[in-house]
């Protein structure tokens, strides 16, 4: 789940989440049967303009179903399962990395808001002593906990920030390959603007990472591991005080340690949490369904949670190495995240697109 790392720290308002506390553990060419409600995707039969830049995969783009079929708290907001269209575009192969975001940060001076002291300003109210640097760091607690409140394992560490990952104590020594995380919104936004690129919309997030499948509950199939196999960096073990490493890891893997999808992407489920470029609605895909089909949908034109209706979010996807069958399960296709923009936390992070000229 994905915290507003800065309103938990200063104190001014509830914390945000990307996930609810309940989960099921949690499918194209479509295989038959289709899940009820989805109709086969279509992808476009247009090749691609131009040679892929460099760490890009070409989507087609093309007509698919967006939503969830089953009902659960991970897949309320995914509802109803709409048809939309979208054109092709370019997407990162791989989440962000620490070693590209590098070189962002060297070629420009950007800090991110992470790294940035919270004025008073913004947070009226805030005790002065809180007004710090940093972001929200995982601390799994030292035995089993409810799972009633994420402040039992979420921490406000001060100094923590994309190349402090953990607290000013870490450093990214032997991660040039782990995705970027602590990265804000406006991070995101600007590290793709420099790269010449943009954040990917919602319905862009969901045609690419289905990867050609319709109806199935995973960006690979229907089974959460098919052979035995995992696909995706995911919370094993008993959340959230130990995890298992069953998968290979304990926290965040290098990008690409897991199977890609059918349009070759990696970690398109698990490992960080994605940005997308839309306002968060719970109730957005009744709007793009009430249309038949939406055309490139952008998402909705401000944000409304009505379990925060103050906080304005945006929508993030693919779930991380915390979604576990237990708590969050947002590694679902179908699920949608929320957080609130300057959230920077280590498991939050992104990729980039890039439409043809």
């Amino acid at each position: 789940m994905q915290l507003t790392a800065r309103w938990l720290a200063l104190g001014t308002i509830a914390v945000s989440t990307a996930a609810s506390s309940s989960c099921t553990d949690a499918h194209a060419v479509s295989s038959p049967p289709l899940a009820a409600g989805f109709a086969a995707t279509v992808p476009n039969r247009a090749a691609a303009p131009a040679p892929a830049p460099e760490g890009m995969v070409w989507i087609p783009g093309g007509e698919f179903s967006m939503g969830a079929a089953e009902m659960s708290e991970a897949t309320a907001d995914a509802r109803p399962i709409h048809r939309v269209s979208v054109d092709g575009f370019w997407m990162d192969r791989t989440e962000v990395t620490n070693q590209q975001f590098a070189r962002f940060v060297a070629a420009t001076g950007y800090v991110t808001v992470a790294e940035r002291v919270p004025r008073p300003e913004e947070f009226p109210g805030a005790p002065p002593e809180n007004l710090v640097a940093g972001a929200a760091v995982f601390t799994p607690p030292p035995g089993a906990v409810p799972l009633d409140s994420q402040y039992r394992w979420w921490s406000y560490v001060q100094g923590a920030s994309w190349h402090h990952p953990l607290g000013p104590d870490s450093d990214l020594g032997g991660r040039p390959n782990f995705p970027v995380v602590h990265v804000a919104f406006e991070d995101a936004q600007a590290y793709a603007r420099w790269a010449g690129k943009r954040l990917p919309t919602e319905a862009e997030f969901e045609f690419a990472a289905r990867g050609g499948l319709a109806g199935k509950r995973y960006a690979w199939g229907d089974e959460l591991r098919p052979g035995g196999r995992f696909m995706a960096n995911t919370f094993q073990g008993h959340f959230p005080d130990h995890d298992s490493a069953e998968d290979g890891h304990a926290g965040l893997a290098p990008v690409a340690s897991y199977p890609p999808n059918g349009y070759g992407l990696h970690d398109i489920a698990g490992n960080a949490w994605e940005w997308c470029a839309d306002w968060y609605r719970r109730d957005s895909y009744l709007a793009d369904a009430a249309l038949g089909l939406a055309h490139n949908p952008r998402g909705p034109a401000a944000s409304f949670d009505p379990a925060e209706p103050a906080v304005s979010k945006r929508v993030m996807r693919g779930g991380s190495f915390l979604c576990s069958g237990e708590y969050c399960a947002r590694y679902l296709v179908a699920a949608r995240g929320k957080g609130e923009p300057s959230t920077g936390s280590n498991h939050l992070g992104f990729r980039c697109v890039r439409s043809p000229d």
